[in-house]
């Protein structure tokens, strides 16, 4: 059984549970279609390859003439790594393995983080300045880089200004509020790493 799935992230809203209103992040799942099955014997490894249609042909049946020229027809084709063999799966099947996972059930999802280009303290390492009644330059800056005597060399790991996000970071064990077939969406409480229209991949908890 493939426990993963990758899906597109469309953003942030809120459901009620009850009495209670419960921050989600929903996510993708449509589109996808399997494009290739690795196998150990063949390739050294098992997975399962899919791909992410291009939104001019949303809703189209799958031909085998996308697999010659996967980039004109795919946004995007991914990975997903099985421990034992994959069986029942053919190459051009919708890709719905979402429906291997329960709501209730808690996951992992690694993502892309948002770039923001060159920031500084304030926005990088959350810097608080100082106080607001002595100016508003006073305090903004990193402080001393170095150790007190001639020529000190910049301690590793000093917060300083910089380039900052589009790294890959994982959010662990959020809970699936909602697997929804009709659109094919997952609700998943929380947030999760992305802009909104990049890929995720969701998979089941790593820690536990």
């Amino acid at each position: 059984m493939i426990k993963g799935f990758w899906a597109k992230k469309i953003g942030m809203t809120q459901v009620f549970s009850g009495n209670k209103v419960v921050p989600v992040t929903v996510i993708d799942t449509s589109s996808w279609f399997v494009t290739d099955v690795k196998t150990e014997k063949r390739d050294g490894y098992n997975a399962v390859q899919v791909g992410r249609v291009r939104k001019r042909y949303e809703g189209q049946a799958f031909s085998s003439e996308w697999l010659k020229k996967k980039k004109m027809f795919f946004s995007t084709v991914r990975e997903i790594r099985a421990k034992d063999s994959v069986e029942n799966i053919q190459i051009g099947q919708v890709a719905q393995f979402d429906s291997n996972f329960a709501e209730g059930s808690f996951v992992d999802v690694r993502g892309i983080t948002k770039g923001c280009g060159f920031a500084g303290v304030f926005k990088r390492h959350g810097f608080a300045g100082g106080p607001s009644s002595h100016g508003d330059t006073m305090g903004r800056r990193t402080g001393s880089l170095s150790f007190m005597r001639r020529e000190g060399r910049v301690i590793k790991g000093k917060k300083m200004p910089g380039h900052m996000g589009a790294v890959q970071r994982a959010v662990e064990g959020l809970e699936i509020v909602k697997v929804q077939q009709d659109p094919h969406v997952v609700l998943v409480k929380g947030s999760i790493p992305g802009k909104a229209g990049s890929f995720v991949f969701v998979c089941d908890r790593v820690k536990g």
